[in-house]
């Protein structure tokens, strides 16, 4: 099963959630503003544009320049949530993110629109493969991916409280809610979606719920598969990478991201250093083809077959 390009009855698109939770903070909190590059309609934030015109600064197709004006406005003493779409905000305005944001340790809010290849069919031009690998070398930024829209909600408010850059990476693809009771929000720390011992299947962001589905397909072939959410890629929760590896044995990830670099990248660092154990890594090696984001998942094993698949392959890589 792939990751649905379009609503499906119980999905949810996460940018829903994102606006609808500015604009509550922005109700209660007059230093919250948003910037954006022209995204307005992108962002979903027609709504929040209504209800304060004065906080919502559009400094057009200029994401330098957008991030620049982000750093400004910390120094004037507000909390700026900047958002545009994370091929653009991430890969244009680097520099910008490195040394305004990241450096000086500016409390900037990056929110990264349409990630991964929600834009399918128009390419590499648009498509936010690289971002983990981007930002991820920059260590004074949380990089957060929700997996689902109530996840979403909660990074938003987490982030407008916590004093400190955050990038919140969200896509435009609906997905469903993660079914887990009692949940809460804990940035850094990987959140438990089923448990198992044979594997375990670690997601971020649109991935989660499928390799929840793969358990259940390995499940019926005796194979015990953990779930874990790995929402923050930045810090990463190195308790639980090392739980699994001890408890487990074997290790897939699976992101919509390049695999150098990313969520696969990190988790097979901390084994290779710590606790070495099979990775099997599920993504995108690089430049992608071009096709429909249920094609492109497809196409490189993103789906629930796929996922079982790379954990058939770990589990045999035991020693």
């Amino acid at each position: 099963m792939a990751a649905p390009a379009k609503k499906q009855e119980g999905f949810h698109d996460c940018r829903d959630a994102w606006a609808r939770a500015l604009e509550e903070l922005a109700t209660r909190d007059p230093r919250i503003v948003a910037v954006v590059n022209d995204s307005v309609g992108s962002s979903k934030l027609g709504s929040f544009q209504k209800a304060f015109p004065e906080r919502l600064i559009n400094v057009g197709i200029a994401e330098q320049n957008m991030v620049g004006v982000s750093a400004g406005l910390v120094n004037g003493g507000k909390i700026p949530f900047v958002s545009a779409a994370s091929c653009f905000l991430t890969a244009r305005a680097l520099e910008q993110i490195k040394a305004d944001i990241a450096y000086a340790g500016f409390n900037v809010k990056l929110i990264g629109q349409s990630s991964g290849v929600a834009y399918g069919e128009l390419g590499p031009t648009h498509h936010s493969i690289e971002d983990f690998a981007w930002l991820r070398p920059l260590d004074a930024i949380t990089v957060i991916v929700p997996a689902d829209a109530w996840e979403t909600e909660e990074a938003v408010k987490w982030a407008a409280a916590h004093d400190g850059p955050v990038y919140l990476r969200l896509s435009r693809m609906p997905v469903p809610d993660l079914d887990i009771r009692d949940r809460v929000f804990r940035p850094g720390k990987a959140e438990l979606v089923r448990d198992g011992s044979d594997v375990t299947l670690i997601g971020c962001g649109t991935t989660v719920h499928i390799a929840a589905l793969a358990a259940e397909k390995l499940l019926a072939e005796g194979i015990s598969a953990r779930v874990l959410n790995m929402a923050t890629l930045n810090p990463l929760d190195e308790q639980a990478l090392a739980a699994a590896a001890n408890e487990t044995g074997a290790i897939v990830t699976v992101e919509e991201a390049n695999i150098r670099g990313g969520l696969g990248g990190a988790v097979a660092e901390f084994t290779a250093g710590h606790r070495p154990v099979p990775v099997e890594r599920v993504g995108f090696p690089g430049f992608v083809v071009t096709g429909s984001v249920d094609f492109l998942f497809e196409h490189y094993g993103i789906t629930s077959d796929g996922i079982a698949a790379a954990a058939r392959r770990a589990i045999a890589r035991k020693r």
